[in-house]
């Protein structure tokens, strides 16, 4: 009968992790050694190309290459893949001397790798390696090699690739993080290359999702409730933006106030003025939509003025925040 207990079921799995961690712990204190040395200036490098950078590898070395060049690529840092089994049927002329090439195999001795390298050479291509052995045909072809510590596989033959592919694809994430730390790249710039999905809707701003022009609620100091109630109404956000005669936001007026000054007596005939909420909550257009949503959340309003130089020039309810997806 099939093991069916959590010791037996879960065990290799514990240890998988385990190892991989190992791995990660070892990789870590590696960069106290040369491989720090050797990892400050390949990152230098990176940063000073001019060209793109070009990543190679065969086998599952290969599919972890692809998501370094992934990775560098939307962080600002201009990268594709190269299989090295089409480098040799044309795919060559995909690189140019102004690029940095980075290839990985944890053997160093991938045959597949030969032409490339070998054109690497021979244009004077800086190339960079991803290896664990030193003196291996990569590891000495390379400018500058990048000598990972040698650990056991998690796989209990020591043959499938699971914590060499870990400590591999943790390198290209720390070569593509401190290029983008090195460069400023902003929330902003992410925004650009990751427009889609749920990370899209994050790094949205206040701008993109804000109602503006005609359809933000507004009145004068001077107009009554009456004609705040037809404003509010009319735009539906359930709450209009009072403005002095400069165009500058002095309050708002919102349901609750509404409620407020009808228990007050002579309702309609009131000046906003001595009904508004002065001191609104509002919000710079350029606030991400997550800061955006906690505000509000915070505050526990429903609605808020997006303003610039102290104008309203927008409005936003946390309906339009949800349907764009922020939660």
């Amino acid at each position: 009968m099939a093991p069916t207990t959590d010791e037996t079921i879960l065990a290799p799995a514990r240890r998988t992790l385990e190892l991989e961690a190992e791995g990660l712990a070892a990789l870590r204190r590696a960069l106290d050694g040369p491989l720090g040395e050797a990892l400050e200036r390949a990152i230098a490098a990176l940063r000073a190309a001019t060209g793109r950078v070009i990543v190679t590898g065969m086998g599952k070395s290969g599919h972890v290459g692809r998501k370094i060049a992934a990775t560098l690529a939307s962080t600002g840092t201009p990268a594709h893949f190269v299989h090295p089994a089409e480098a040799s049927h044309g795919d060559l002329g995909m690189i140019q001397e102004q690029d940095v090439v980075i290839a990985l195999s944890w053997s160093g001795e991938a045959p597949e790798l030969s032409d490339i390298v070998a054109y690497t050479r021979r244009f004077k291509v800086p190339l960079i390696a991803i290896t664990a052995r030193a003196g291996s045909a990569l590891g000495k072809a390379a400018d500058l090699p990048l000598i990972l510590p040698t650990m056991p596989e998690a796989c209990p033959n020591g043959l499938a690739p699971t914590t060499s592919t870990t400590m591999q694809m943790a390198m290209g994430d720390a070569l593509a993080v401190s290029l983008l730390s090195l460069r400023g790249f902003s929330a902003q710039d992410f925004r650009q290359f990751h427009p889609g999905g749920k990370l899209g809707a994050q790094l949205r701003t206040a701008r993109d999702l804000m109602h503006g022009g005609d359809t933000v609620p507004v009145v004068p100091e001077t107009a009554t409730l009456s004609r705040a109630i037809m404003e509010m109404t009319g735009k539906r956000f359930g709450i209009t933006a009072v403005v002095d005669e400069a165009g500058r936001l002095t309050g708002v007026i919102t349901d609750g106030d509404l409620r407020r000054a009808f228990e007050g007596g002579g309702f309609v005939e009131q000046p906003v003025s001595q009904v508004m909420t002065r001191h609104p909550r509002t919000i710079a257009p350029d606030v991400l939509a997550p800061q955006i949503l906690a505000e509000l959340n915070r505050s526990a309003i429903t609605a808020v003025f997006v303003v610039e130089e102290n104008r309203p020039v927008g409005v936003l309810h946390i309906h339009d925040l949800l349907r764009a997806g922020v939660a």
